[in-house]
């Protein structure tokens, strides 16, 4: 087996300097101070485990606001950990934090579902991929799983391709604008996701 191929396609790079998924920045500001010290906290000897760690947290430790009934609406990464809940795509943003803020490149990911879902594109120590990790939470049917290869992603939502879902192959240091002009529209205690788009423009497939 090809341990390079996702059967959810290839990822790229959408930065050429890989230290655009280690920077600090307003949605991933792995700079904060309860960002550092949970990052330090999750911290393992082996850089791979502690990338699980990381997941598991987020995945485990943090609610999808429609599972819990609690609507944040929060999308920083920061906004995200004192919240205790968010959509995938904050949740999305808090696991790229933890991961740069233990040195592990960490990006941005999409899945054109119903809605734009949120994941990730990790590009594990050792490794020479860029790796999916789906930290949204497994409930309600959801169920992602840690990988270290591009052949074992295992995603939240495998997707049907006759209803037209599909993965997007780019990672991306920062979410698109016209995502994030999404997020900031989020009103708390608001439930739903009109406030997504439902897809990112095809160019970007």
């Amino acid at each position: 087996m090809d341990l390079s191929l996702s059967p959810h396609g290839p990822l790229r790079a959408d930065r050429p300097d890989l230290s655009a998924y280690l920077a600090a920045d307003g949605v991933v500001d792995h700079d904060h101070p309860a960002i550092v010290a949970l990052a330090g906290q999750l911290r393992q000897d082996d850089p791979v485990r502690t990338a699980e760690a990381v997941f598991e947290h987020v995945r485990d430790r943090i609610d999808h606001s429609a599972d819990v009934g609690r609507w944040s609406a929060a999308y920083r990464a920061s906004d995200v950990l004192a919240a205790g809940n968010a959509i995938c795509h904050g949740k999305s943003h808090l696991l790229a934090a933890l991961l740069r803020a233990n040195g592990i490149p960490a990006g941005l990911c999409y899945q054109k579902l119903e809605v734009l879902h949120g994941l990730n594109g990790v590009l594990l120590p050792g490794g020479s991929w860029w790796v999916r990790l789906d930290g949204r939470g497994n409930r309600n049917g959801a169920d992602g799983h840690f990988a270290t290869t591009p052949a074992e992603e295992r995603p939240a939502w495998a997707g049907d391709p006759a209803r037209g879902e599909h993965h997007y192959t780019t990672v991306y240091a920062t979410p698109p604008e016209p995502l994030l002009d999404g997020l900031r529209a989020a009103v708390p205690n608001s439930t739903g996701y009109g406030y997504l788009p439902l897809e990112l423009p095809d160019a970007e497939r």
